[in-house]
């Protein structure tokens, strides 16, 4: 995978200062190019056995968008001239990277998809709705590119993901693609027309080899394969074309990451060398047996990391029953018109009978069973909220995310590490730590996460590359289109 530099070439930071009344006059932000952030509760994102979940009383130095020097306030030798930002009382944590978007197809405004949405601006607008959130970097999944139609054709559906990703965009999270995907024909995207026709319709390994060779052109981050036969009803990729497709995949040096279900296909895909799955790899009722288990283990014991992203939120959203607390959550409404949120989620949550909350719970538990027993034979746990639909709220479902982790079994500093410096590591950017030479990507909250995850929404800013993220400028320009949403 291709690794994010420092962006120690791009703009400069210029902070806002916050200092008490009482505070000793100090250089304004803007006026210096190295500021220092002092007081926090410091969440680092590293995680390691060794290392304080967070270090009380920090201080941390921002130079040129990078970090360059992190500890405890007192112990670190600020550079002079540095200007000071007194975060005394707040929590910072890393910014998260999520590996498994949607983006681009929804015009949020209007609650609607389609291919003619996807345009530079609308992507911007959904990445620059990620950093607000304090992502700052997204994988996009079965993005609209031009493709090879496999008969000697090609669409015509532009290259938007592409210059999107060679952008740094103020105030927007970074952005890299996996491109279309490849599946078998009408099996891989569901959900809206728009997304269907999308991946590489493959039915013969001639197929699937060709779909690999015209993929790696565009030098994606991963090769997303759906192996999945929608509960019966649809024909999908068989083993001989799985198997195919990983090994052309490899034979050019892209990992290939998959949606998959059944036990069989995941012993299968594995045996092939796919190394990322998005979503739980066993679900649907079926269960890890000690052969795979065994295969995850040795495996993991390589060279190259094994991984997954639960992609439990949506039905952990549904554990609170008709009307969960997190409806009410300020930093969904800001984004979100109140006639959105009760059209996409309240209405439907409402109209559950208590059986069918009944079953969403007992799927959540099996599924997020099989997360831990996999994570625990070595399958590393990273974000992937497969946000971008349009239930699935952008940015938000990262916060609802970390929460569906947290209730399958993870700490919440487990769960941090996993959207943050893990996350960050897998897709080969620059940033999930709050460590000298890092990216400085970090959230600032007004409350701690590690006695309560949900306190990830207690959003006070957010910082990508050095720059503060102008979230009161965005908020005010989306509420302005709340009018547009349709119901």
């Amino acid at each position: 995978m291709r690794r994010v530099n420092g962006m120690g070439n791009y703009l400069l930071f210029f902070s806002v200062l916050f200092l008490a009344a009482c505070s000793s006059s100090v250089e304004a932000p803007g006026t210096a190019s190295v500021t220092v952030y002092e007081g926090a509760r410091l969440i680092t994102g590293d995680g390691g056995a060794a290392i304080p979940a967070a270090i009380e009383d920090s201080a941390f130095v921002v130079e040129n968008n990078q970090f360059t020097l992190v500890g405890q306030r007192g112990a670190i030798t600020v550079p002079a001239g540095a200007a000071h930002v007194d975060l005394t009382g707040k929590t910072v944590m890393p910014a998260m990277v999520d590996l498994h978007g949607h983006l681009g197809f929804q015009n949020v405004a209007a609650g609607t998809m389609s291919k003619e949405t996807y345009t530079r601006e609308n992507l911007i607008d959904h990445l620059e709705r990620a950093a607000y959130h304090g992502i700052g970097a997204v994988v996009g999944i079965g993005d609209l590119v031009s493709r090879s139609d496999l008969h000697g054709g090609m669409t015509d559906w532009g290259d938007v993901p592409l210059r999107v990703r060679e952008e740094v965009v103020p105030g927007a999270a970074l952005f890299r693609t996996a491109g279309p995907g490849i599946a078998w024909p009408g099996s891989g995207p569901q959900g809206h027309p728009s997304r269907t026709d999308v991946a590489y319709p493959v039915s013969t390994i001639e197929e699937a080899r060709l779909a690999v060779q015209d993929t790696v052109k565009i030098r994606p981050e991963f090769i997303k394969l759906w192996v999945d036969t929608r509960s019966g009803t649809k024909q999908t990729l068989t083993p001989p074309i799985y198997q195919a497709i990983a090994e052309e995949a490899l034979q050019n040096n892209v990992p290939v990451a998959v949606h998959n279900v059944t036990l069989a296909n995941a012993k299968g895909l594995l045996r092939a060398g796919v190394t990322g799955w998005l979503h739980v790899p066993v679900r649907q009722g079926e269960s890890p047996d000690g052969e795979l288990l065994a295969m995850v283990k040795e495996r993991a014991a390589g060279n190259r990391p094994l991984w997954m992203t639960p992609g439990l939120t949506s039905a952990w959203m549904t554990q609170g029953g008709p009307h969960p607390a997190w409806l009410d959550d300020p930093l969904l409404t800001e984004t979100y018109s109140p006639e959105q949120v009760q059209t996409l989620w309240a209405e439907p949550l409402a109209k559950m009978s208590p059986q069918q909350f009944e079953d969403v719970r007992e799927e959540f538990a099996h599924d997020g069973r099989n997360a831990m027993q996999l994570r625990e034979a070595g399958i590393r746990v990273v974000l992937g909220t497969d946000t971008g639909q349009t239930r699935f709220w952008i940015g938000f479902y990262a916060h609802t995310g970390l929460e569906a982790m947290v209730a399958m079994g993870m700490t919440p500093v487990e769960a941090i590490v996993a959207a943050t410096r893990d996350s960050a590591e897998i897709a080969g950017f620059n940033s999930g730590m709050v460590e000298a030479g890092k990216s400085a990507d970090f959230i600032v909250l007004d409350a701690n996460p590690l006695e309560s995850i949900s306190n990830t929404r207690r959003i006070n800013r957010v910082y990508l590359r050095g720059q503060e993220v102008p979230r009161a400028t965005m908020r005010a320009k989306w509420q302005g289109q709340f009018g547009g949403a349709s119901r």
